[in-house]
Formats: C-alpha cells, sequence, structure tokens
C-alpha cells in the first residue's frame, strides 16, 4: 500500500457535504439532481441526517429497466440498503480495503452520532493517488 494511504484520513478526502435526498424521491427527481451536480450517487437519509441507504447510476439503470415511469417510483425501491459507512479518521487504505472487498464505489462518512458528514468515491482515492504519484 502507498504510504499516502496509510497516512491520510477519510476525511482529508471525502467530498462534504454530500448530496441527500429523502426515501420518497421520485428516481426522476434523483436522476436531475445527479445530472445537475455530475455526480454517481446520491446518500438516502432518514431520520436526521442518518444514511439510510444509497442511490447510484447503477440504481438507475435498474429503475429504467423496470419499465416504470421515472415519475411513478421512488429511490427508495432501488437504493441499496443498509449502507455501509466510514469514520472520517478511517485512512484511505482502509477505505479502498473496504470499497475492494466489498465491490463498493462509493461509502457515505458519517459522525460518532451515525450523521452523514460526507462521502468517499473510488474516483475520490485514485484522483488522490494519483496526485500523491
Amino acid at each position: 500500500m502507498v504510504p499516502y494511504m496509510k497516512e491520510t484520513h477519510v476525511d482529508d478526502l471525502m467530498t462534504s457535504p454530500m448530496l441527500t435526498l429523502s426515501r420518497d424521491t421520485p428516481v426522476k427527481k434523483a436522476v436531475g439532481g445527479m445530472i445537475e451536480a455530475n455526480i454517481n450517487s446520491l446518500v438516502v437519509v432518514g431520520e436526521g441526517c442518518q444514511p439510510a441507504g444509497i442511490f447510484t447510476s447503477t440504481d438507475v439503470m435498474k429503475a429504467v429497466d423496470s419499465d416504470d415511469s421515472l415519475d411513478a417510483v421512488t429511490v427508495e425501491q432501488f437504493m441499496t440498503s443498509p449502507v455501509e459507512t466510514l469514520a472520517p479518521d478511517d485512512s484511505l487504505a482502509a477505505a479502498a480495503d473496504r470499497m475492494r472487498a466489498d465491490d463498493i464505489g462509493h461509502l457515505p462518512v458519517t459522525d460518532e452520532d451515525g450523521d452523514g458528514v460526507g462521502i468517499l468515491s473510488k474516483t475520490d482515492l485514485v484522483d488522490a493517488l494519483a496526485g500523491s504519484a
């Protein structure tokens, strides 16, 4: 593992604030938000700002394939839940290991109360590695 990855923490690289939405958001609205922000995932939050799921571009494809109107279906029907999370002080090496082991592209970052404070993606890790070389 590159030393940089062991020495750097998730909160040094995460995107914050993360874009969130509620479970009952229509898929069409979620897709519009993803396009507008040029991102591939949105965190679905429940009580407070606690991640209840994650809705990704892969989930968009499942929604499109369902033959239902994207106005009529909600992100809850296609999101991944429960969602795995990271802590801000986790190392990038630990984050990379989890992403690789579980084939995850995006991990919300939560504080000690379980509230979402950011998100880390595989793209963020690749960019960090490219910048440290």
